[in-house]
């Protein structure tokens, strides 16, 4: 049992000496710390407008609208043969004596 506890104890140890490792590289990427800094502050102004905001993409979707409609109204007509149905009549007689 205090062989296991010793393992867990050494496994703890190794995982915080880790982390802490890990800390201290982070914290060394702070400029904050001593030394000269120099400060420049630049302001830049754009002007974003949403996508369906432009003529072209409503003229597109009516145009792409428009070709959907069509295709879907003429449905298979546009296809020989498709439209005609064959029948046959079956005419059985029995007789009887």
């Amino acid at each position: 049992m205090k062989q296991i506890i010793k393992n867990y104890g050494f496994k703890a140890f190794l995982t915080l000496l880790v982390i802490n490792l890990f800390s201290l590289v982070v914290m060394a990427q702070d400029s904050s710390g001593g030394g000269s800094t120099t400060t420049t502050t630049r302001t830049t102004t754009t002007t974003t407008s949403e996508w369906y905001s432009s003529p072209w993409v409503w003229v597109a979707g009516a145009a792409v609208f428009i070709l959907l409609l069509i295709a879907l109204m003429r449905g298979s007509g546009g296809r020989t043969g498709a439209s005609n149905t064959e029948r046959t009549t079956v005419t059985r007689t029995t007789e009887r004596d």
